[in-house]
């Protein structure tokens, strides 16, 4: 196994150093509601937790000692969601982390004064939520995962694993990532042909998840993108298990994907995402407005590539693939 980190730079110096505790902190406890979008007892879920207490504690913030954290898991339960985002206002805690487009659409609704940080949501501009990138304007900032040339990159990278590749399906529900057909339609006339033709395939539950890529594997030169959506992280073994059993080379957007048998994975590191959010919450708490931090991008992206999957689906992993990945799983 090995791996190597390309971190950014920022372009803003937004998040500046702390000041000390003692300067800004009231004697209170402070209050943090954290609406994460997988389940409870998922792996991604821990992982993207201990990532912010990690940031927390770097600033001088102890949950338990002089902060409160509030949880909550939305999963792809859309009366969850609402209930929990109601829950978590009426506590009035002093800054919510929204960690989803559908969460922070549901915080939105009940809350103009709260501060919101939201994490890991694609493109905020476009879907709302903000003024502007470097001033959203309201009670709402936070860290991006993604925008459109996005998808472009993934099928790039699929087209580069599996040659073969002329129709690629993007799997996704269209329930928790509704803006998915949208990003769909504007690239019918992209800037530059893509490597594949792409396709919308919605998906609501296991069985048409089943019957999804039943339908791509009977066509030839079928490729399959899975998206960052809480539904498809939620069933990511099923459509693992499936792409594998149905010769179907596919794309997945975190490294999580392929360190459980998926193919290959490309995106932000999320869990880098939520300890740089920390310093937006520690901002927050010591007084600044989320109205005036600009959104942040992603600076940290990782391609992971499984070499046993790989085989399995009868692929030869290009050297010049292999040499640009962060991590090669053996």
């Amino acid at each position: 196994m090995r791996r190597r980190e390309f971190i950014g730079v920022l372009a803003s110096a937004a998040i500046a150093a702390p000041l000390p505790l003692c300067a800004q902190q009231p004697d209170r406890m402070r209050r943090i509601g954290l609406f994460i979008a997988t389940e409870e007892n998922d792996a991604e879920s821990l992982a993207r937790i201990t990532a912010f207490r990690q940031g927390l504690e770097a600033l001088g913030w102890t949950e338990g000692r002089n902060v409160r954290i509030d949880y909550r898991f939305g999963g792809s339960n859309a009366a969850r969601i609402q209930t929990y985002a109601g829950e978590l206002v009426n506590a009035e805690p002093d800054v919510i982390v929204a960690n989803s487009s559908r969460i922070l659409m549901a915080l939105k609704h009940v809350t103009s004064t709260i501060p919101i940080v939201f994490a890991a949501v694609p493109d905020p501009l476009a879907q709302g939520f903000i003024a502007s990138l470097a001033r959203p304007g309201s009670n709402i900032t936070g860290f991006t995962l993604f925008e459109l040339p996005m998808l472009g990159k993934w099928l790039d990278l699929l087209k580069e694993m599996a040659p073969s590749v002329r129709r690629a399906a993007l799997m996704f529900n269209p329930e928790t990532v509704p803006y998915y057909p949208v990003w769909l339609r504007e690239l019918k006339a992209p800037p530059q042909p893509l490597a594949a033709e792409l396709v919308a395939a919605p998906v609501h539950d296991e069985a048409e998840i089943d019957a999804a890529v039943v339908a791509l594997a009977r066509e030839p030169d079928g490729g399959l993108v899975c998206v960052p959506d809480p539904f498809i992280t939620g069933h990511r073994g099923l459509i693992m298990t499936l792409a594998k059993r149905h010769r179907v080379p596919a794309v997945y957007q975190s490294r999580q994907f392929a360190a459980e048998g998926g193919l290959m994975s490309y995106g932000p590191n999320t869990y880098d995402i939520f300890r740089r959010l920390a310093s937006y919450v520690d901002r927050i708490l010591r007084g600044e407005k989320p109205a005036d931090l600009p959104v942040q991008a992603p600076t940290k992206y990782e391609l992971a590539i499984n070499l046993k999957t790989a085989k399995a689906l009868g692929l030869t992993v290009p050297s010049a693939l292999l040499a640009r990945a962060d991590e090669v799983i053996e």
